[in-house]
């Protein structure tokens, strides 16, 4: 009887899975329609849906945040906008730095040039492609390292390393100097072309390169050419940068502040920024995914080629946060990075986990944690803008956080973004901030030699 029992019970799953062979048959469909037969509540969900979004739907009637009242805020002047364009992170660096100048100097609002900027990040990311296919010339196409290379030839995203090293190498310039054109804000076609031609003149450099008659200085040579070429297009889409230019501040009412003086981008950088951008700021994560009080680095995930791939301390979300205060109370913006898509409220410019009830709308559960979020490229950074308020309780509990944002003044609330501190623990990734506002403990982490990550890592996907 026993036999007969065992029999049975390891009988069963055999022939389900014979039945099925993982594939879906006709008798699983017959019990996949069956499982949750169709109510009056479907019906009008369905019905509700055919002329509505399901965030409409979706969006809860309370319970979601509405106060955008702050106790502590680090202040600036104006919101800009990088309209089509992935240059978040080049707004938020640089809008970091001119919240400090507007201070320093008394002006009205005021922005240095995202075109200057955003012209040599795209060619340094050209050669930073073209020498690493170089490099890696010897490796077979199938290698993962170059499959990404050929993946990702180029990108208008970035991080807060990449303002770092295009900012000390080329300095700065006002946007009145050379200012924002159509394909500097709609960069996707240019950013197409370009993408082919590196892709093309990466096939052409690994020939080369394993071509044991062509010497290594004809390469580099053949690689210059190619920059030349990516030069010519860069200042056709977005004009030839300044090398010196005149210039005169304006204070806040308008008025010209002393004389108009002359400038290279280096001297302009020199006098009215002046601090040291590599040394001075220390890049914190909130990854739950891996330990925490350790240094990493990103292989290949840099601007240039000669500059630094980003490194970031993995730290607790409250270490994180009495930092972050710490640099607001001083009145120090900061850059910030989130997965923005997540619970936002496009109408009112809020996040918040509460905006929409997708439980009950579809009667199910979403119970992942963070880092399974991470883990299954559910969640990662994909926004950079400027953390800038925090609103504080009498016994001493975050409530809520205000980022700048660089979609306009018209978006969100005067064109920021406002964030639960319950959002902030589950979506927020990245901040930049000064080494003045770090314990010392954190800043020892640093000696540490970084893990290095590879560029695929599921949590750097999601380019800023």
């Amino acid at each position: 009887m026993k036999k007969t029992l065992l029999s049975l019970l390891f009988a069963a799953p055999l022939a389900l899975a014979a039945q099925t062979n993982g594939a879906i048959s006709e008798q699983m469909l017959q019990q996949i329609k069956q499982a949750h037969p169709v109510t009056t509540q479907d019906r009008a969900m369905r019905n509700a849906l055919a002329a509505n979004s399901i965030d409409a739907l979706a969006t809860a009637a309370e319970g979601a945040m509405t106060d955008t009242y702050f106790s502590h805020e680090a202040p600036s002047k104006g919101i800009t906008d990088q309209q089509q364009s992935g240059r978040c992170w080049l707004f938020t660096g640089l809008n970091v730095m001119r919240a400090k100048v507007i201070k320093e100097q008394g002006l009205g609002s005021f922005q240095f040039s995202q075109s200057y900027c955003f012209f040599y990040d795209q060619l340094e990311k050209c050669n930073l492609f073209l020498q690493s296919i170089i490099d890696k010339a010897a490796l077979p196409m199938s290698d993962q390292t170059v499959e990404w290379l050929f993946k990702n030839p180029l990108s208008d995203g970035g991080t807060f390393t990449g303002v770092q090293d295009i900012v000390t190498k080329y300095g700065l310039v006002p946007a009145e100097v050379m200012p924002e054109s159509y394909n500097a804000n709609n960069t996707s076609k240019m950013a197409s072309i370009l993408s082919l031609k590196l892709r093309q003149w990466g096939l052409e450099l690994r020939k080369l390169a394993t071509d044991k008659k062509v010497k290594p200085a004809a390469v580099e040579a053949r690689k210059q050419e190619m920059l030349g070429e990516v030069y010519h297009i860069l200042s056709v889409c977005l004009g030839v940068p300044p090398t010196e230019f005149d210039f005169q501040f304006k204070d806040a009412s308008g008025k010209p502040m002393g004389e108009v003086k002359h400038y290279t981008p280096k001297s302009f950088y020199d006098e009215y920024v002046g601090w040291d951008l590599q040394n001075n700021y220390v890049m914190l994560m909130n990854d739950p995914t891996r330990p925490y009080h350790k240094t990493y680095a990103i292989d290949l995930d840099r601007h240039m080629y000669d500059g630094h791939n980003w490194t970031y301390i993995n730290l607790p979300i409250e270490e994180i946060k009495a930092m972050a205060f710490a640099s607001i109370a001083d009145s120090t913006r900061m850059y910030f990075s989130c997965d923005v898509g997540k619970f936002l409220n496009r109408k009112t410019g809020i996040l918040d986990i509460k905006n929409y009830d997708y439980e009950s709308l579809f009667g199910t559960d979403f119970p992942m944690t963070k880092a399974e979020r991470i883990q299954t490229f559910a969640s990662a950074s994909s926004h950079a803008m400027t953390l800038c308020a925090v609103d504080v309780d009498a016994q001493g509990n975050y409530k809520k956080w205000m980022v700048e944002n660089s979609w306009g003044p018209t978006y969100g609330v005067n064109g920021n973004l406002v964030m639960t501190d319950e959002w902030f623990d589950e979506y927020m990734f990245r901040l930049v901030v000064e080494k003045r506002f770090v314990p010392a403990e954190t800043l020892k982490l640093l000696e540490q030699k970084p893990t290095l990550l590879p560029a695929w890592d599921p949590l750097f996907l999601m380019e800023e």
